[in-house]
């Protein structure tokens, strides 16, 4: 038995190196961007707020032995001092 043309297979390899991809040139070069609505920026905000609100104490107790040293002083308690105290308590409040 005899196989003629073999010869002809390195021919129908260089037909098939011939295809490229036609678009293989072309490389979009967009940089990423990322858009972030208020809802989710309000959302982080009300978090944020949260994790502080969580790790403030409840209690200062600074302030606290701060006032109790004032109301050891007899002459502290004046009608002034618990005028202006009673003010801001009602300011706090929004009355």
């Amino acid at each position: 038995m005899m196989i003629n043309g073999i010869g002809n297979v390195p021919q129908v390899n260089n037909v098939q190196d011939l295809r490229k991809p036609e678009n293989s040139a072309k490389v979009s070069r967009d940089t990423d961007s990322i858009s972030v609505s208020a809802e989710a920026k309000e959302m982080a905000e009300a978090y944020y707020l949260e994790q502080i609100a969580r790790e403030t104490p409840d209690v200062r107790a600074d302030r606290i032995a701060e006032v109790k040293e004032k109301i050891k002083d007899p002459n502290y308690l004046s009608n002034a001092v618990i005028e202006s105290a009673a003010d801001k308590f009602l300011a706090a409040l929004g009355i």
